[in-house]
């Protein structure tokens, strides 16, 4: 898994040239944004689908900022949160404002383009919104957190079955040959 991850996250000299990123300075120097280990690739990934979720503008340097007082890995939270782009964003917004309407049992809008671009009617909207995208955040992050742990556990696990029956075959082979032609 180490391996694979670290193939595809940038390098640290990558995201310290990154000109959002390098407002946090001397605290991109921190070596636990950089570990890839079981701990820190969960959570970070429990905080880059959180923030993904969260109706803010700059969500790429919200969760830069969380991942370093987390201390968890940088370039993963951060690039865990451009799942939510203009091409994603209203479908996800949008059902969670109808998760928020259906959690308030308040009536949700349709697809009327008349309701959607009233402004008078965006306070409206606020308050299922919010409270649609928190809970989809928090789900969104647990289920990202449980995932890569047993991802992660699961990789291990096999990579050491498949140790195991190398050495298992590589013995059974030396047993099996006879004693004149073992070299000692």
């Amino acid at each position: 898994m180490k391996k694979w991850l670290r193939r595809v996250i940038p390098t640290p000299a990558q995201v310290h040239d990154n000109r959002f990123v390098n407002i946090f300075g001397t605290l991109l120097h921190d070596p636990n944004l950089w570990h890839l280990n079981r701990r820190s690739v969960a959570n970070a990934a429990a905080v880059g689908l959180f923030v993904m979720y969260l109706p803010v503008p700059m969500q790429s340097l919200l969760a830069a900022a969380v991942a370093i007082w987390l201390r968890v890995n940088l370039p993963i939270a951060m690039a865990l949160v451009w799942i939510s782009n203009p091409l994603t964003s209203p479908p996800m917004y949008y059902f969670a404002y109808v998760l928020g309407c259906w959690v308030l049992g308040i009536p949700f809008a349709g697809f009327d383009p008349a309701f959607w671009l009233d402004w008078h009617h965006w306070l409206e909207i606020v308050e299922p919104l919010l409270i649609g995208c928190l809970i989809c955040s928090s789900l969104c992050a647990l289920l990202g957190y449980v995932t890569v742990r047993l991802l992660w556990r699961w990789r291990v696990v096999r990579h050491l079955e498949r140790r195991r029956a190398r050495y298992r075959e590589l013995f059974s082979t030396v047993d099996n040959t006879p004693s004149s032609s073992r070299q000692l």
